[in-house]
């Protein structure tokens, strides 16, 4: 399928893209690492998604040309002329949002690159393998099939953005050697060093995130033989901290990184439920527990939108559950002897009970 979507590139000159509802690192850097290479052949390139992306990724070179729809004339115009409308990072027309609709009734040929399971049947032609890490792999795959001397430092960092995000810092199970090798070459053709991209992802926080983040690492609670870690961040939380919602970007990870913890969620409330980030260690799967409440992802990081009549309630439902997807080891196993340390808890206790007696 990848030769179709080179051909579709070559033979055309008019193209819009667009990618899924809050753009994540991932959805921005696919969209702005190929609307920059596109320009870069010569062709007409509009980059149009339904609302703002993450304002922490304002830094990214171009993020200013993504526009958000409003019903213009120019960017309805765009899309009517467009040979071939990219859709990034999402297979749901839902996700996409109001412009998800116009996308699949227009008349462009609609090709999908993405790397997530189940895609809708309405794209016209399907650049998809679920085992990338990032869409932002299959974007490269792409501009090397084509060109690969038009990757300059903006689309190389874009890049490494869109792979960097979705993988956690290269921490998740789609990590494999020749991801590597593309990150390699990414960075020597681009011209560009990790450093400052990390620094600039990971380590600018505001003040009031900062305040957010200890509000929710003191709402941290384990279950499930402390396995499972989960925490929450409210509405009240947000406005009395002065924070905003994209401040809570990664915290979920903080909960995972809790020793013993397979599993974490981030319980984000809304007026009906909750938005839940899912993580888990490499060899635990989160995405069929996040599928089972209508959300989706990948092995090791997840998302879903509950809708329940009480925050309270979606963390109950969502925690009960736990166990049909994860298989999380008893305290102790039938026949295994006690730690030192619980041999040590035990005798205390026996010693006073003994002296009370």
């Amino acid at each position: 399928m990848l030769d179709h979507v080179l051909a579709l590139i070559q033979d055309n000159d008019h193209f819009f893209i667009t990618t899924h509802l809050g753009a994540d690192g991932d959805a921005l850097g696919s969209q702005l690492a190929l609307g920059r290479f596109l320009e870069q052949m010569g062709k007409t390139v509009a980059m149009v998604n339904s609302d703002e992306h993450d304002y922490t990724l304002d830094w990214m070179p171009g993020a200013e040309h993504v526009e958000v729809y409003d019903g213009d004339l120019a960017q309805q115009q765009a899309l009517a002329e467009a040979d071939v409308a990219f859709v990034l990072d999402t297979n749901d027309e839902e996700r996409i949002g109001r412009v998800g609709t116009l996308v699949k009734e227009a008349t462009a040929t609609t090709v999908l690159i993405d790397h997530h399971l189940n895609p809708e049947q309405w794209f016209d032609v399907l650049f998809v393998r679920d085992t990338a890490a990032a869409t932002g792999e299959l974007v490269y795959e792409i501009i090397d099939g084509l060109d690969p001397g038009l990757l300059d430092e903006a689309v190389a960092t874009a890049l490494y953005t869109a792979i960097v995000t979705d993988t956690g810092s290269f921490r998740y199970s789609s990590v494999t050697p020749g991801l590597h090798r593309t990150i390699a070459e990414i960075l020597e053709r681009g011209g560009i060093e990790p450093a400052p991209i990390h620094e600039t992802i990971y380590d600018r926080k505001s003040m009031p995130g900062l305040r957010l983040l200890g509000r929710m690492l003191n709402r941290i609670r384990l279950r499930h033989n402390d396995q499972l870690g989960y925490s929450v961040v409210t509405q009240r939380m947000v406005e009395d901290t002065g924070a905003s919602w994209d401040d809570k970007q990664g915290f979920v990870n903080y909960v995972l990184s809790i020793e013993g913890v397979k599993a974490a969620l981030l319980f984000s409330e809304t007026d009906d439920g909750a938005k839940i980030s899912f993580r888990s260690e490499a060899d635990v799967r989160v995405d069929e527990w996040a599928r089972h409440f209508g959300g989706g992802g990948h092995r090791n990081a997840a998302g879903a939108y509950v809708k329940r009549p009480t925050l309270e309630k979606t963390i109950e439902d969502v925690v009960a559950a736990a166990p049909n997807y994860i298989e999380f080891a008893p305290r102790h196993a039938p026949g295994d002897a006690l730690s030192p340390e619980d041999q040590s808890y035990l005798e205390t206790l026996l010693d006073g009970a003994s002296d009370s007696e």
